[in-house]
């Protein structure tokens, strides 16, 4: 059986900025903390936080959504990839951020409070 959740919080940056950031290798790891290689283009591959998280851009819609093939070295050879889609809503002058994550096999890390602890919490630092 694989595992589903929904995640989200509020930063203090616009859609934009932190759309870009995201897809943006030298943003991206500053606003995590973790190295990170990222691309602007669909199909395209990714890693972050020091290879720990690898990817493929799967859907792209400029300051609004990221859609990614995603999983971490925690993840056995014979797993599929999990999905993880991100959504960018402007709220006043900030961006709610709702992470869906998908597909992700049982028994791996608990990766809701990791989006907490290695995105949300950095990122609200880094865009302050």
């Amino acid at each position: 059986m694989k595992t589903k959740f929904d995640i989200s919080d509020v930063i203090n940056a616009s859609p934009e900025t932190i759309y870009n950031a995201w897809l943006d290798s030298e943003l991206h790891s500053a606003m995590t903390g973790g190295i990170a290689f990222c691309s602007k283009e669909k199909n395209n591959v990714f890693t972050a936080w020091d290879g720990y998280i690898t990817g493929k851009n799967l859907d792209l819609v400029s300051n609004e959504l990221i859609i990614q093939a995603w999983r971490t070295f925690e993840f056995d050879d014979t797993d599929e990839d999990s999905f993880l889609q991100i959504k960018f809503t402007a709220v006043d002058e900030e961006t709610e951020i709702k992470i869906s994550h998908s597909n992700i096999p049982n028994g791996n890390a608990d990766y809701k409070s990791g989006w907490v602890e290695h995105y949300f919490n950095p990122m609200k630092t880094f865009f302050k």
